[in-house]
């Protein structure tokens, strides 16, 4: 599996392209912002995007789905409770930046556990309440795109409306449970792997 990274918008958000590159056949990965950048990227690679997979439903992750969706006719796939977050501003925060974000309903609602499968990748579903209601990791292989449940040293907030400092907490313990090691994409930052933040992010040590 290959990873290409794109930093969107104007909060630094990171949409990630993950592809096989046996068949060219692809993800995209919280296009935020930015759909013409990203657009570009899957064209130069001649990809094809199978899934846009949200890791939740906050607005700066989710701003570019509908024009990639339709110009790229894939698959959008979020956890089901954040599902209604595409559809409603004050839900998603974009009601509050002031440029309201409405989006067409998701493709796949996804539950714990479940698996998206393209070709040779597999996203395990792993629901990571706190951030969201409905945050998700996604595992494939020995990576894990954390979303805003796990940052480089830090978490993501968790005074949002729909966020619950608990549920935040029993995740990070969901993560800290996993065996082995792990190279960890989160939503907004550099990459780090679990391990690392096992021993070094204090809210892991909490």
């Amino acid at each position: 599996m290959k990873i290409i990274t794109i930093v969107t918008g104007g909060l630094q958000e990171n949409a990630y392209i993950a592809y096989d590159e046996a068949t060219n056949n692809a993800v995209i990965i919280d296009p935020g912002d930015d759909s013409a950048v990203i657009l570009e990227k899957v064209r130069a690679l001649g990809l094809q995007v199978q899934y846009i997979l949200l890791t939740h439903g906050h607005a700066d992750h989710i701003g570019g789905v509908d024009e990639l969706k339709e110009s790229l006719n894939c698959k959008v796939a979020i956890h089901e409770d954040d599902a209604e977050m595409l559809r409603v501003p004050m839900k998603n925060l974009s009601y509050f930046m002031g440029s309201p974000v409405s989006l067409s309903a998701a493709d796949v609602v996804l539950k714990n556990g479940e698996t998206v499968d393209v070709d040779s990748m597999h996203f395990l579903v792993l629901h990571t309440p706190g951030h969201s209601q409905g945050s998700v990791c996604y595992i494939a292989g020995d990576v894990i795109f954390s979303g805003d449940t796990l940052f480089a040293q830090s978490i993501g907030r968790t005074d949002f409306p729909d966020s619950s400092p608990q549920a935040m907490q029993e995740s990070l313990a969901r993560l800290a449970g996993l065996e082995g090691d792990y190279t960890v994409y989160p939503g907004h930052g550099a990459a780090t792997t679990l391990q690392r933040e096992k021993a070094y992010n204090p809210f892991m040590r909490e």
